[in-house]
């Protein structure tokens, strides 16, 4: 025993000696702490977050806003408003008028060309050539030459048949025509049909006042003094006599047919299964309704 105890001694002072040489510091680490749950709140926010796409910065230009596709249709836009500055004015304008009043003095020789080439071949545009003195002029062609009161009655008076003329295509060239149509139907000159709505003229034609004829206030008075008949009593005493209105159609009843009713034919040709008692059986078929 004595010998095992020397031997446990020897050992444990060798591990002391040991661990004198080799000290061994202890390091104290801290616990990291687990990050906190986002709540469900939080959680559904951020999610929609991420599912937002961010817009790209497009101005905002309304639809119908239409595209500039170029000079097209910006110069007819300009040729519009040439032919309405033409119509207000009585006389021919040059083209330097005509591109004062469009605002295009600075603008480049090609476009103006292309401004007097539409305006030359235009329908609704008189051309006159330059001469050596002067230069071109363009003049609103209306559909009908008048501009007085003079021309007008000149012109009704030409006329081969009883057609009016149309105020309204007078005031395309001509817009104070309805001033001067007014005073020559006050004069007995014109005869003139108006609107109901505003009174304006519509139609007018010449009227010769020599054929005017004064009627004498009896038999003025005689005739006011005619009763006319209701609006349906006329209709009424057509009826009475057995006669059909023009304003009632006249509905022509048909007689209504009997339809008749088809009658089932027998039915035939059925297989026969019972030919062993052809000799016991009868036929009455023909006994049927």
């Amino acid at each position: 025993m004595s010998y095992l105890q020397n031997k446990i001694k020897s050992f444990n002072a060798n591990l002391g000696v040991v661990a004198g040489n080799n000290p061994t510091k202890r390091t104290i680490v801290t616990p990291v702490k687990p990050a906190p749950s986002p709540t469900p709140s939080q959680a559904s926010e951020s999610s929609k977050n991420d599912l937002k796409r961010k817009r790209p910065d497009v101005p905002e230009v309304p639809y119908s806003q239409p595209r500039d596709t170029g000079t097209g249709q910006h110069i007819m836009t300009q040729i519009t408003y040439a032919i309405e500055y033409l119509k207000t004015k009585n006389t021919p304008q040059t083209l330097s008028d005509i591109l004062s009043y469009l605002s295009m003095q600075t603008r480049e020789q090609s476009y103006k060309s292309s401004v007097e080439k539409i305006l030359r071949g235009h329908e609704k545009v008189e051309y006159q050539p330059a001469q050596e003195s002067t230069p071109a002029l363009f003049s609103f062609r209306p559909a009908h030459n008048i501009r007085s009161a003079e021309s007008l009655l000149r012109h009704l008076q030409a006329q081969r048949t009883a057609q009016g003329l149309s105020v309204k295509e007078l005031r395309d060239g001509w817009p104070d025509a309805e001033d001067t149509i007014n005073d020559l139907e006050t004069e007995g000159k014109l005869l003139v049909t108006r609107n109901k709505k505003d009174n304006h003229a519509r139609m007018v034609w010449p009227n010769d006042p020599s054929l005017n004829f004064d009627v004498d206030e009896e038999f003025q008075n005689i005739w006011h003094r005619i009763k006319l008949p209701e609006p349906g009593a006329l209709a009424d005493e057509l009826e009475k006599e057995g006669l059909t209105p023009a304003n009632k159609s006249q509905k022509v009843q048909r007689p209504m047919k009997a339809q008749e009713k088809t009658k089932r034919k027998p039915r035939s040709g059925g297989r026969t299964t019972n030919v062993h008692m052809a000799g016991i059986l009868r036929d009455y078929s023909h006994l049927k309704k």
